[in-house]
């Protein structure tokens, strides 16, 4: 009777034993996390801190600019900078490039259809879409390419304590400063209209040497570039 029991008792343990002992075993290890994606990088420098870079001038223009045709004053200088050139005028609106709702012949009497510099696949820079500035055409007074400036170049353009990256994408007038397309004057909160619309004054250009924004149209990759190339330059001057 004895040994029925005790066979009877060590049946039961043997069957209780696995349950207990899972229950007691650790609980396998959770699958490691994935890893955090990496932290945005930091934007780039404020308005203000740039500002506080041109307070002063070293004047690398053979005389000035005027900001507009019908105005004889020449007030604006370019100044070089450690990395940068920059200067300070007005905005008029550029609507040049390929037609869009918005820079056709019927919103701009001086629309035209091309732009100095062009994208990957050819095609002129799109005014309405693309953040870009214009620099005067090459003169006596100054050559942008002198200033290891080029096509595709970046900028940071500063308004009313804003910043705006942008390509250079066109030339103007040789005897006038201060145009930048309707994209870089909507996203600067500043009237695009060709016909109306720009500001009269209080904008900053900042053109950084030897820098190009691949491809040209490509706004993110001259945002990207343009807040690296701006800590720089403010670290640096």
């Amino acid at each position: 009777m004895r040994k029925l029991i005790l066979l009877a008792t060590m049946a039961l343990a043997a069957a209780v034993m696995p349950s207990a002992l899972a229950s007691a075993a650790p609980a396998p290890a959770a699958p490691a996390a994935v890893a955090a994606s990496p932290a945005s990088v930091e934007a780039g420098p404020t308005a203000a801190r740039l500002l506080a870079k041109t307070t002063s001038c070293n004047q690398i223009s053979n005389g000035k600019y005027k900001t507009d045709e019908d105005v004889s004053a020449k007030t604006v200088a370019v100044c070089d900078a450690n990395g940068a050139v920059f200067w300070k005028a007005d905005m008029d609106i550029d609507c040049d490039g390929q037609r869009s709702t918005q820079c056709n012949e019927d919103t701009d009497c001086c629309y035209q259809d091309d732009t100095a510099f062009h994208q990957s696949d050819g095609k002129p820079l799109n005014a309405a879409k693309l953040p870009y500035i214009v620099v005067p055409s090459s003169s006596s007074i100054w050559k942008y390419s002198s200033s290891q400036l080029k096509g595709g170049g970046s900028c940071a353009v500063i308004y009313n304590g804003k910043i705006e990256y942008a390509v250079i994408g066109d030339t103007g007038p040789t005897q006038i400063i201060g145009e930048a397309s309707y994209a870089t004057a909507k996203d600067l909160g500043i009237n695009p209209d060709p016909s109306n619309g720009g500001t009269d004054s209080g904008v900053t250009y900042i053109c950084f040497k030897n820098s190009t924004v691949s491809p040209i149209e490509n706004h993110a990759n001259a945002v990207s570039k343009g807040e690296s190339l701006a800590t720089t330059f403010v670290n640096n001057n």
